[in-house]
């Protein structure tokens, strides 16, 4: 790849300094940033942060590996950190995360993204940011990578939790569980309230990125944005393995919606916001990686895949790769559900190494029917 004016530049100033002729040096505020090993950068929320990637599938059996589902698991007990490090119980950065299972695009992959993190998690703390368990907000934890690193690629994925997206999935469920009634009319209400302040928060992060980018002294061309969307984690009524009526989606399969609800969720719900996410991208001129296919016959309950067993072992080529709702809370934490697990996680590593090998235009990413992570591929659009 052709040296970029900064970089060229800092390379110069090396050689005059080596030369003994440093008075012809830039400001020191221009000499550093952007120095350093590679980094790809992954900020924004749950589905990006890697909630979840302590599953490897979802098995019925409660205690011991859970069939080979928990990777938790020590022998003798379940230790989170195992899969989230020091994060477990807070941000839940996974080992599986995306950008962790990307490969070797670079010399650091840096995952500063966070489980339940909004927009406002996002944004500079000079700028209205909000700090989130803990930690200061992640455009502040950029500009820390961005004078330490050479930042290639920075994938985004935020504007769920400002949409509500657990509340939603709460009514669904309990609308399903407890009241038998659909939950899609009202909560399409909800969202249509939301979405545009949602959106315009999302932009404003994107150009919280570029204010700090450009700060460590980073050129337009220097590195790319890519703001990504979402998958439906539950599969379109016709393609569950579960009847409707009874208690098979909630006890068994996980997936406690009605059919209606479903088909909203995965046919309008998540391309509404994919949709309006590739806008966002448009706008501010950033790359969109269209996830909303990704886990296409591998969601919770779908009829393309089946649950871990003692004679079916977990697997990327038969396994589910989101994560079940666990009504009786008997396996890991709640906050997990209907997240990529640990297979689903891998998959859009390889999406995103993918993206990053394409330097211009928006993309989707689907998986291959039969195939395991390895088999994600890019579409133009």
């Amino acid at each position: 790849m052709p040296s970029t004016p900064h970089r060229a530049l800092r390379a110069l100033l090396a050689l005059c300094t080596a030369a003994g002729l440093a008075s012809v040096a830039a400001p020191a505020a221009h000499a550093s940033p952007g120095t350093g090993p590679t980094a790809v950068v992954t900020m924004g929320d749950s589905y990006i942060s890697g909630e979840a990637g302590r599953w490897l599938g979802n098995s019925l059996t409660n205690s011991g590996s859970r069939n080979g589902t928990d990777r938790a698991w020590t022998g003798s007990a379940y230790d989170p950190s195992r899969v989230y490090g020091t994060t477990a119980g807070g941000c839940h950065r996974s080992d599986t995360a995306e950008v962790r299972s990307a490969g070797p695009i670079a010399s650091s992959l840096i995952n500063l993204a966070c489980s339940g993190a909004t927009t406002k998690n996002v944004f500079r703390a000079s700028q209205g940011g909000q700090a989130y368990r803990g930690e200061a907000p992640q455009a502040d934890q950029l500009a820390a990578v961005a004078a330490s690193h050479d930042v290639e690629l920075i994938a985004l994925s935020v504007g769920g939790n400002d949409l509500g997206f657990a509340d939603i999935i709460t009514t669904c469920a309990t609308d399903y569980i407890v009241w038998y009634s659909y939950c899609h009319d009202d909560q399409q209400d909800e969202v249509d309230a939301r979405i545009d302040g949602a959106m315009a928060d999302v932009g404003r992060s994107v150009d919280e990125i570029r204010a700090v980018m450009t700060s460590a002294g980073y050129s337009a061309s220097d590195y790319r944005i890519v703001l990504q969307s979402y998958p439906s984690p539950i599969p379109r009524a016709s393609e569950n393995r579960y009847v409707e009526s009874g208690w098979s989606r909630t006890n068994t399969g996980g997936c406690p919606f009605w059919n209606a609800d479903s088909d909203w969720a995965r046919d309008s719900l998540v391309p509404q916001l994919a949709n309006r996410l590739k806008g966002v991208a448009a706008a501010k001129g950033v790359q969109f990686m269209d996830l909303r296919d990704a886990l296409q016959g591998r969601e919770v309950c779908a009829r393309a895949s089946r649950q871990v067993t003692s004679t079916a072992p977990a697997s990327g080529t038969s396994s589910e790769w989101a994560r079940w709702i666990d009504s009786q809370s008997t396996q890991g934490l709640v906050q997990e559900s209907m997240h990529p697990n640990a297979y689903g996680q891998q998959a859009f590593g390889r999406c995103l190494a993918l993206i990053h090998a394409r330097p211009t235009g928006n993309h989707s990413c689907r998986n291959t029917a039969g195939a395991g992570p390895s088999g994600m591929y890019l579409t133009a659009g």
